[in-house]
């Protein structure tokens, strides 16, 4: 492998507690030659010892600003405000590319500063499968908090805990439900199945040959939503403001676990803004009551688990970076989003 120097950078985010890459794959990748500088970070999952006793280079967290030219920082969630020129290569889930609020804004940094964002979200094999995603633990912990909150057992601010832990309390809730999983055959849709499962709820599964030509009236005969369709182009909303005016309307409780708030291609735009750990639900309806869960971090709530899969699967991307195949096509989606909003490039490079 060409000389490789990855900088995993501290979480701004206070509630982000995962990492892309754990200490024991990072060892994989210091073996195999790679350069690899961890941020110190109070909140991470894995203690910043944990990775320095594996052969890894300890910064100050917040200094990949200042890391050396070459380094490819490797994150998870947003850049903060500053610097205005961003200079390096970033991997991270930047949700730039369909027109999100400040999309342009960060797209225009970079492009200052001559750097690019590999967006994970489209790091993708040859037929377009997402080689690394968080989806089964988001969708796994939407449909967990969403039976909770049903059932009045949703404790509110939330915190970071374990599966077992978890378990026990949709284990411990009781009460019949009606439930619809959206999107039931994809990751995200399996987890969501798998915890409506330990509750003792058996769902009704949907996906492409449902949503096609979509029963509202049947969507809304559930108590339960859980939607997990993530959509790259507009699609007839699944639940308009009309829909949930409806008297006869039974569904109480809807979980976005997609989050696509502000998007044109947002499949359910009833809300204007994410829910968080410290408020996790939003009532939209009074009369009948209609409560939201939209959290865009969720399987942080789960920062073990979800770390340990992610790492692994992002792990044999890392140790074949370069300019073709997937990373390749990650830099031409990142020119591609540029030239869409009309924005100038300057000189574009391999990764």
């Amino acid at each position: 492998m060409t000389e490789l120097h990855l900088w995993l950078r501290h979480e701004t985010r206070t509630t982000e507690r995962r990492t892309p890459v754990v200490p024991s794959d990072a060892r994989r990748l210091v073996d195999a030659g790679v350069t690899l500088t961890v941020e110190d970070s109070p909140q991470r999952v894995f203690p910043t010892e944990a990775y320095e006793r594996v052969g890894c280079g300890v910064a100050e967290a917040g200094s990949w600003v200042s890391a050396p030219p070459d380094a490819v920082v490797v994150g998870l969630k947003e850049l903060p405000d500053a610097p205005a020129e961003l200079t390096h290569q970033h991997l991270y889930f930047g949700h730039a590319y369909k027109r999100q609020p400040g999309a342009e804004p960060l797209l225009r940094r970079f492009l200052a500063g001559g750097g690019a964002l590999l967006d994970l979200e489209y790091l993708v094999d040859d037929e377009g499968r997402r080689l690394a995603a968080f989806g089964y633990w988001a969708g796994y912990l939407g449909a967990a908090l969403a039976v909770l909150q049903h059932r009045g057992a949703l404790k509110a601010p939330l915190r970071p805990t374990s599966k077992e832990e978890l378990d026990a309390e949709l284990a411990g809730s009781a009460g019949e439900l009606s439930a619809l999983v959206i999107g039931a055959l994809g990751r995200s849709g399996r987890g969501a199945r798998a915890a409506l499962g330990v509750a003792g709820v058996e769902p009704t599964r949907w996906d492409l040959a449902e949503t096609r030509d979509l029963d509202r009236a049947a969507l809304l005969d559930h108590e339960l939503m859980v939607n997990t369709v993530l959509t790259t182009r507009p699609i007839p909303p699944f639940l308009t403001d009309k829909d949930l005016d409806g008297p006869s309307r039974r569904l109480r409780t809807l979980c976005d676990v997609t989050c696509d708030v502000g998007s044109p291609s947002n499949v359910l735009p009833v809300y204007d803004a994410t829910t968080d750990w410290t408020r996790p639900v939003r009532r939209l309806r009074e009369r009948p009551a209609l409560d939201l869960i939209a959290i865009d971090n969720l399987p942080s709530l789960l920062p073990l688990e979800a770390s340990v899969d992610f790492s692994a699967a992002l792990l044999p991307q890392l140790l074949e970076f370069g300019g073709a195949g997937p990373w390749g096509r990650c830099l031409d989606r990142f020119h591609q989003a540029c030239r869409e909003l009309g924005l100038e490039e300057g000189e574009s490079y391999d990764v």
